[in-house]
């Protein structure tokens, strides 16, 4: 049987080439299938009780990052405003 972290890696692999698939703007035929893939995975962790839902949301939050880059930017404000004016904000590429 294979192990906790052999699983997980597996499950990155999969996260990884579905990813990468929407990124490219892969097929749609293709992005399904990996799609499937990664929930059965996931779903098999979470009924055999070898991952906790955390942990794959872990997981999965760690991949796309990779694939895609943090989920949030940074937002400045800028000080220099009035009071009474509309804030102004600077998004600022992470």
């Amino acid at each position: 049987m294979r192990s906790k972290s052999e699983m997980l890696a597996e499950l990155g692999g999969l996260l990884r080439e579905m990813f990468e698939a929407r990124a490219a703007g892969g097929l749609n035929p293709r992005i399904a299938r990996t799609q499937g893939q990664v929930d059965g995975y996931m779903r098999a962790l979470l009924d055999q009780g070898t991952a906790t839902r955390q942990e794959l949301l872990t997981l999965v939050s760690e991949e796309r990052t990779r694939a895609s880059g943090p989920a949030t930017r940074e937002i400045d404000v800028l000080d220099d405003e009035p009071a009474s004016a509309e804030p102004v904000v600077r998004v600022v590429a992470a």
